[in-house]
């Protein structure tokens, strides 16, 4: 009989995320990947990601001289990325370092993940692997961004763009919308709501949410959506209707759709939708095996339509989903 082995099993590699910092790089898309990626998760009971920083230069002088980053790896550890952030900085005029762009190709050509924020489409572009491929940036170097690259298929108006191994996010807090979003795909519903609630931040927003949002400064008491979306949230498994939404806010179905694009960039109908997903995401997540009892109680009604829209969502069937995401720690 063949004895057992007095040594456990080695933990998996965790997937592992480097980030390369550029002269003039922006501090505060640092900053989120630092939060969403690098930092200790013990409310999870587990650690997400291996995670670095990396730069070319022992000293570099952040976005308009605030301060100097030093310490990090050299540029070499970007060899080690299962994903890779390029960096992000607003003088996208100036040409990137070439030793930069030769680690993103590097990168690229072995599979690695390439993430950019903001003007880190810039770098990508640079290094020539969004030729012929889907990108977004902030909305301010849209125009130059286009004439700049006009091989690459810009979509300005988004908050970033999932093109399969290149990801990109359009300015600023756009960048945690990213983050989130990958965290989802690698980790799941659960876990990505985990870590926003630690960030106080939206858990999802869709990527084709627009923008620039237009909210004005109120002359009055608010009167955001808020409190509606907290009575829907509450309320997902109900057959709720867009009908249904304005009436609880005592408006017309024409008002309410105008008031989710001014404050949410969306529709209701879609907002809506993508609560019901990601309420049954959440329920497989947690071991609900019963699809027709996910259905019901995410509001999502049939089975049929259940699949179609995991499907649509994250590419995977319930039963595949399940298999990947189903022993989130919650």
């Amino acid at each position: 009989m063949p004895q057992e082995s007095s040594h456990a099993d080695p933990a998996p590699r965790l997937h592992r995320v480097v980030v390369i910092v550029d002269a003039n790089s922006n501090p505060f898309e640092l900053s989120c990947a630092i939060e969403i990626f690098g930092l200790s998760r013990p409310e999870l009971g587990r650690e997400l990601y291996d995670f670095a920083l990396c730069a070319a230069e022992p000293h570099t002088v952040m976005r308009d001289g605030f301060f100097t980053l030093t310490g990090v790896a050299g540029i070499d550890a970007a060899d080690t990325a299962d994903t890779l952030i390029v960096p992000n900085r607003p003088d996208t005029h100036v040409p990137r370092r070439p030793d930069l762009l030769d680690a993103v190709r590097r990168a690229h050509a072995r599979g690695a993940r390439l993430v950019g924020f903001c003007s880190g489409a810039y770098t990508l572009a640079e290094a020539g692997v969004l030729e012929g491929r889907r990108a977004t940036t902030h909305w301010q170097w849209a125009d130059g961004f286009r004439a700049r690259f006009p091989g690459v298929r810009l979509e300005p108006d988004v908050l970033f763009v999932d093109d399969g191994d290149i990801l990109t996010a359009a300015g600023s807090a756009a960048a945690l919308d990213l983050g989130l979003y990958i965290v989802r795909r690698d980790h799941g519903a659960e876990v990505a709501n985990s870590v926003s609630r630690r960030l106080v931040f939206a858990a999802h927003r869709d990527g084709g949410q627009r923008q620039f949002v237009e909210r004005p400064v109120p002359e009055v008491p608010d009167e955001s959506l808020a409190p509606l979306l907290a009575w829907a949230q509450e309320r997902l498994g109900e057959p709720l209707t867009v009908a249904d939404l304005a009436a609880r806010a005592a408006v017309s179905p024409a008002t309410l759709h105008r008031r989710f694009r001014a404050e949410l960039g969306t529709t209701p109908l879609a907002w809506l939708t993508g609560e019901r997903v990601t309420l049954a995401r959440r329920l497989i997540e947690r071991g609900e095996e019963r699809l027709e009892v996910v259905a019901r109680s995410s509001g999502l009604g049939t089975t049929a339509n259940l699949r179609a829209r995991l499907r649509r969502d994250t590419g995977l069937s319930p039963s595949a989903y399940r298999r990947r995401f189903g022993t989130a720690v919650g």
